[in-house]
């Protein structure tokens, strides 16, 4: 009760210290076919650099492509600044109640019930979302109403709406990339219109979709940190049963989709990726898949080759704990 007093007094200070400066970021859509489409791009991880990822995301969304969009963080409710290590606090989620898309990259977050249920009204609408990387456990120590949505191996909102939940790293964390390989048959699909030559320097999740996920890329496992790597050659054995398998054969599953049928929404339209980091978002095909899915997931047409050139200069920090950049304000980020 001490925490939650203090928790709840610094949140009625930031209240009154920031009545004049929002915490999160709008990006008013140009002219484009999503024009009147609204997506919130929802930052929340402390290690893959979410707050840099989403902002660029948001960019190329509305002004190549006519979105409407909201970035919003996690906020240190001292002092208004973003800071991934604070679970607990993501003001501006309710822009989800009139939002058309949801792209997330959280990872293990405790937002307050009233914070909360802005997102879980979202999917229990049934509504489209977009999870990256960390997503699969986007949630750990909600209680009350929304403690289902905990991570855990059996359940939990990424089992059940994303189709997939934590199990563990495949790849070796920091030292071996992932370098995307479509799944055969699904090189038709929409959502790969103009996707080639994904790489991501995060590694391979493993990772095994609900049985109703289309896969759309599988990861191969490399040596190193560039495209021009060699694929890994040695075996391991899986986190689910402890069978041991070579690391590229039957590769695990990096992107999917499918339209989920929980208990948390009923229709909802997904794109699962475990890659999706700030440096993996470097790579022009990752960029693409996820704008295709915005498109798609929508009610537009997938273009023939989405642009998705980079504005300005994005040069992300490399993933880590405890590496985002300090006193940095959503006010500092915001278009000029």
């Amino acid at each position: 009760m001490k925490h939650l007093a203090t928790f709840l007094s610094l949140a009625a200070f930031a209240t009154t210290a920031f009545a004049e400066e929002k915490l999160w970021i709008d990006y008013a859509g140009k002219e484009g076919p999503g024009k009147g489409k609204r997506i919130v791009l929802i930052a929340g991880d402390e290690e893959y650099r979410s707050e840099e990822a989403l902002p660029m995301m948001a960019q190329i969304l509305s002004e190549k492509h006519g979105f409407d969009c909201r970035v919003v963080f996690s906020i240190d409710p001292a002092t208004g600044e973003i800071d991934p290590k604070i679970a607990n606090n993501e003001p501006g989620l309710e822009a989800l109640d009139k939002a058309d898309l949801a792209i997330t990259s959280l990872r293990f977050r405790a937002w307050p019930e009233e914070q909360m249920k802005h997102f879980a009204d979202y999917i229990a609408a049934g509504k489209p979302v977009i999870g990256l990387r960390t997503s699969t456990h986007s949630f750990s120590g909600l209680k009350g109403p929304y403690e289902a949505f905990n991570y855990n191996k059996a359940g939990g909102y990424g089992k059940a709406v994303l189709g997939e939940t934590w199990v563990n790293h495949w790849g070796s964390h920091k030292k071996e990339g992932t370098l995307a390989v479509i799944e055969p048959g699904a090189e038709s699909d929409p959502l790969l219109r103009g996707v080639q030559n994904v790489f991501g320097n995060t590694d391979v999740y493993e990772a095994y979709p609900a049985a109703n996920s289309k896969i759309l890329l599988r990861g191969k496992v490399v040596k190193g940190l560039t495209p021009e790597s060699e694929a890994a050659d040695y075996k391991k054995k899986r986190e689910t049963d402890k069978e041991e398998q070579g690391v590229n054969d039957s590769m695990m599953a990096v992107a999917w989709t499918r339209v989920s049928e929980s208990a948390f929404g009923k229709g909802n339209k997904v794109l699962c990726t475990t890659m999706g980091s700030s440096t993996d978002l470097q790579n022009e095909g990752l960029r693409r898949l996820i704008v295709n899915a915005a498109y798609s997931f929508t009610g537009l047409e997938v273009p023939a080759k989405a642009d998705v050139a980079l504005i300005g200069t994005y040069e992300p920090l490399m993933y880590g704990f405890n590496g985002h950049k300090k006193g940095v304000k959503p006010s500092d980020l915001a278009p000029k």
